[in-house]
């Protein structure tokens, strides 16, 4: 652990193919508390600062589906906020969280973050180290289970369907990509998606190919730091 200064302290840093992710905290001078923030090369992912959309993309994907003994996966751990989303739902039976990035994964395992998501944490949840696209397009989320189905796929890792972290995750959000996203799911299951973004009407449509109920919530919440209003897109597919 590295202190830059008394407000500002910077707790990991950990190369990937990408660039060097990196985990920080931070002193808010509005609120006085502790902000966590998280960075992947020059790209700025996200912050304990705002949540509100990480928690909707979960809590609306579980609004839709009427059932128990809920099996769900979240792509991108990140902070943590939309798996543990996830795990407060007492409907929820298991959950599988597929992180590109081990040193994220560590970051729970090792308690570095303020909502830490792990086995030892909720025996229901279990961390998995892989590509979420690149298991959507093979075998599936389960490494011990092929092909395994879920009634819930969450899904929090670009920006946007057209703002990639990687332009291999291209293929994700096109029909075929959608189709054997659709694979994956049990009747009545759903998939949801977080966006950076306003709705995209294009990906609106190679979802409505795919799915039958499909919508984009707009979701709003304070930006204290540009003194206005801010928005996120949540897509959710049924």
């Amino acid at each position: 652990m590295r202190r830059v200064a008394a407000r500002f302290e910077v707790l990991d840093v950990s190369p990937t193919p990408l660039g060097d992710v990196t985990l920080w905290r931070r002193l808010d001078p509005t609120t006085g508390g502790d902000v966590f923030e998280v960075k992947l090369g020059d790209e700025y992912l996200m912050s304990s600062r705002f949540t509100v959309a990480e928690v909707e993309v979960a809590r609306l994907a579980l609004a839709a589906l009427p059932d128990d003994d809920l099996d769900v996966v979240v792509g991108g751990l990140g902070l943590g906020y939309t798996a543990q989303t996830v795990l407060d739902d007492a409907r929820v039976r298991s959950l599988v969280v597929v992180d590109a990035l081990e040193a994220v994964i560590g970051w729970h395992e090792r308690g570095l973050v303020p909502v830490s998501v792990s086995s030892s944490s909720d025996s229901r949840c279990r961390l998995v180290h892989g590509d979420f696209f690149a298991m959507n397009a093979g075998s599936g989320f389960d490494p011990d289970m092929p092909d395994r189905l879920f009634d819930a796929i969450v899904v929090d890792i670009d920006h946007s369907p057209r703002h990639l972290l990687n332009p291999s995750n291209g293929a994700f959000y096109t029909e075929a990509g959608v189709r054997r996203l659709s694979e994956r799911l049990r009747p009545g299951g759903v998939f949801s998606l977080w966006s950076n973004e306003p709705p995209d009407d294009d990906y609106l449509a190679v979802l409505r190919l795919l799915f039958g109920d499909v919508t984009c919530e707009v979701v709003r919440f304070d930006n204290p730091l540009q003194d206005r209003e801010a928005t996120n897109s949540v897509y959710v597919a049924r």
